[in-house]
């Protein structure tokens, strides 16, 4: 695969991601697939969709899991229904995790991605100990089936997320980087993030947005690529000097307006394609 190849964030029915036949339109070659509905999660469906990538020329990079339940309403509605932190869910999301991983199995995949939800920030506090735990156990059941676990940013700075982890320990986890998180969460800047986790980065979102009047707060907003405060010549730069070679995933989040949705992402490819041309001289 050549370094930066473009890719997308998409589905199969209705989870997040435009829709896959938009990406077989733009001729996009390289996805992050969120998992689809428990029901479509069988091996024959798995070899069926494969093959329908193989066909387009398409590659599975990363599998993404999602939860019932979950809710991006609001920073606190996140806090409280979020991926594995919630405890009320916790042990039927970590069952669900783990099938989700085995129809990433049946697609061949190599990396399962998640939001974890808010990591304490303090190691000393009990929910902490709790948190990396169960991440233990998902790392563990992962491994089995030849996979990394990818942490996506946002929910946590980057200092709490290397501290977090380094208390797992374990050698298939690694990070998902999403710069517009960082700005929509207001957990930092994306750059220095980016400087401070980058050996850790396995995938990327290419993703843009504009900080909040109260960052940390409010939600910051969503927008085009190119129209926020990523700086994405930085971005790429910075990912350049840490070697990373995979996917530029683009990530557009208004299922609401699909057209526009569309034409978005086609605006990004263009983008980060002249930026890869004028990094490579």
């Amino acid at each position: 695969m050549d370094k930066w190849p473009i890719g997308v964030f998409t589905s199969i029915d209705e989870g997040l991601g435009v829709r896959f036949g938009v990406v077989k339109e733009l001729k996009i070659p390289t996805v992050h697939l969120h998992t689809p509905s428990r029901e479509k999660r069988t091996p024959e469906a798995a070899a069926a969709f494969r093959r329908e990538c193989d066909q387009a020329g398409i590659t599975i990079t990363v599998l993404f899991g999602g939860f019932q339940g979950e809710s991006y309403a609001d920073i606190p509605t996140v806090r409280r229904t979020v991926g594995l932190v919630p405890k009320e869910t916790r042990a039927e999301r970590v069952d669900d995790l783990k099938k989700i991983s085995d129809f990433g199995r049946h697609l061949g995949v190599p990396a399962i991605g998640i939001h974890i939800g808010f990591i304490p920030e303090s190691p000393e506090d009990p929910e902490f100990a709790e948190l990396v735990a169960v991440t233990q156990e998902v790392c563990d059941y992962l491994k089995g089936n030849g996979q990394a676990l990818h942490l996506e940013t946002g929910q946590e700075t980057a200092e709490t997320l290397l501290a977090f982890i380094a208390a797992v320990d374990r050698d298939n986890l690694f990070i998902n980087f999403d710069p517009a998180n960082m700005i929509l969460y207001g957990t930092g800047d994306p750059i220095e993030a980016l400087k401070k986790v980058g050996h850790r980065v396995r995938s990327v979102h290419c993703k843009d947005a504009r900080w909040a009047q109260k960052p940390g707060e409010e939600w910051g907003e969503e927008v085009p690529l190119g129209q926020g405060d990523v700086d994405f010549e930085a971005f790429l730069r910075t990912l350049d000097e840490f070697g990373y070679t995979g996917p530029l995933t683009i990530e557009r989040e208004i299922p609401h307006d699909p057209e526009r949705q569309k034409r978005d992402i086609a605006a990004a490819v263009q983008m980060l394609e002249a930026l890869k041309r004028e990094l490579a001289g």
